[in-house]
């Protein structure tokens, strides 16, 4: 027996596209669509704020002016009703007259020829994080109960479309100061995904691999350009197996140590893999790779000088290392000039190549990393 849909036609792609959104302007797009598909209307409104630090952001699909979702009489009417999800614009003005007489009409309505509006609002705990307003001329009539009710129906999607919104800019920012934070370290980092895709390289992770495929004076005078060397590769290969036998019923749970690579040649580069298991949830783990050049390190660790203690330092040319010392030491750009007998644009060339070579954006940062 052939089975009837659960979902209208109609709103199947629509509704498909709402919960795939990967960010604003695609949920905003897809609201658009699955509202055109499901109710008559002239216009539609979005503000959006899933953190309160952040901007507040604002779409309509035609020209609407500042500050509609924070105008009197409807800022006052939710504030006295927290946790509201629909609000006409009869709950608003006692009748017609009243409403054509209203700033808040002349300022956003009229312009429009719109005569009712219903807003749709989506809370977190106490917050209001999302307001949807939808506007139809006199011609188009008011929000007959059936509308009504299709919009209830369609309010838990945009609730579910919501929440995984804020997840996904949760895990973005949180990936992306991982980055960041990889970024300062002096260490060679990789990060790479469970198919052994590259999450994350910083530069210095670069230059140990042009390194350890063509070797310390070919890698000097090329770009660096190499792929993961295949050495790593196929530990990394060992290890997902190793885990794969292990999350087999009845079998014994052992965890997965550090992992050494080193270069068939070349000793003194040596690559440490681990294996990040995520503790909750079904995601596969992925791989830290730490790369080192011991032979770089013995040489750092011989210098007297406490500015070259770091792996990345020893990328500096002399007077570079000196004008990073000057800065350390509170130095302007023009005392550094008349100390070093630099020009000023010399001084300025010399700071930006620091910058570039240590991945520091300012002289904060610098500092940070040289002490």
């Amino acid at each position: 027996m052939k089975r009837e849909s659960v979902i209208d036609p109609v709103f199947e792609k629509p509704l498909l596209r709402l919960h795939r959104a990967m960010n604003v302007g695609s949920f905003w797009r897809a609201v658009q669509q699955l509202l055109s598909a499901a109710i008559p209307n002239r216009l539609t409104g979005m503000t959006l704020q899933h953190n309160p630090v952040l901007p507040m952001i604002v779409r309509w699909t035609l020209p609407m002016p500042d500050g509609f979702f924070a105008a009197e009489p409807l800022k006052s009417y939710v504030a006295g009703r927290l946790r509201k999800r629909f609000v006409r614009i009869s709950h608003l003005f006692s009748n017609r007259s009243s409403l054509i007489k209203s700033a808040f009409y002349r300022r956003y309505m009229a312009r429009q020829r719109c005569l009712y509006v219903v807003c749709l609002f989506f809370w977190r705990n106490q917050r209001l994080i999302c307001v949807i307003a939808i506007m139809r001329t006199a011609m188009q009539g008011d929000f007959l109960p059936a509308e009504m009710k299709l919009l209830r129906e369609l309010y838990p999607q945009f609730l579910t479309a919501l929440h995984r919104l804020g997840t996904l800019e949760r895990e973005h920012s949180v990936r992306m100061d991982l980055c960041e934070l990889l970024k300062r370290l002096p260490l060679p980092t990789i990060l790479l995904r469970w198919n052994l895709k590259p999450i994350y390289q910083n530069q210095a992770a670069r230059e140990f691999c042009a390194v350890w495929e063509k070797g310390p004076e070919a890698a000097r005078l090329m770009k660096a350009s190499s792929p993961i060397p295949f050495e790593i590769l196929d530990r990394c290969r060992l290890l997902k197996q190793q885990w794969a036998e292990a999350q087999r019923p009845n079998a014994p749970r052992t965890g997965f140590r550090e992992e050494c690579v080193r270069h068939p040649r070349f000793p003194h580069l040596r690559a440490t893999l681990h294996l990040k298991q995520p503790r909750v949830g079904v995601a596969r783990p992925h791989f830290l790779i730490e790369c080192e050049d011991l032979r770089r390190h013995a040489a750092l660790s011989k210098g007297p000088s406490a500015s070259t203690r770091l792996p990345h330092l020893v990328r500096l040319t002399r007077r570079e290392q000196e004008v990073a010392r000057l800065v350390c030491e509170g130095r302007s750009n023009q005392e550094i000039a008349d100390d070093a007998c630099l020009s000023l644009p010399m001084v300025k060339k010399h700071l930006h190549a620091v910058f570039r070579k240590l991945e520091v954006p300012s002289r904060s940062r610098l500092i940070t990393l040289m002490r």
